[in-house]
């Protein structure tokens, strides 16, 4: 079954640290973009950060700019998502996804999604 798994997620303090880790089931991630996205309740899917297949390019969000950052390691098959600085309204389920591209202004998501994990900030 071809998806993506991701991991990490859990409950820190507003201030505090999370990464998260995006890892393949089924294929190589070497060969794709990767788009984190999230979803507070009651909200729409915000695509928070991507990353080119060869790491040359990198996108984020506005409200996550100079906290996020988006790395890969192509060896270990796996993306992650280093969440510094965290605020409450950080607060959401982190899903991370295919993209169909990733340029320095935006991306789009591709076919294959995991089930995502839950970030949660509060004190």
């Amino acid at each position: 079954q071809v998806q993506l798994v991701e991991s990490g997620g859990g409950l820190v303090q507003p201030g505090g640290s999370l990464r998260l880790a995006c890892a393949p089931s089924g294929f190589t991630l070497r060969y794709y973009a990767i788009g984190w996205f999230r979803q507070a309740p009651g909200k729409e899917r915000e695509g928070v950060s991507c990353i080119s297949n060869a790491a040359v390019t990198t996108h984020y969000a506005d409200s996550v700019k100079g906290r996020f950052t988006i790395s890969r390691d192509n060896a270990k098959n796996t993306v992650y998502l280093q969440m510094n600085s965290l605020k409450p309204e950080d607060t959401a389920v982190y899903y991370c996804a295919t993209a169909r591209y990733c340029r320095d202004y935006g991306f789009e998501a591709g076919d294959y999604w995991g089930q995502g994990t839950q970030v949660t900030v509060s004190s």
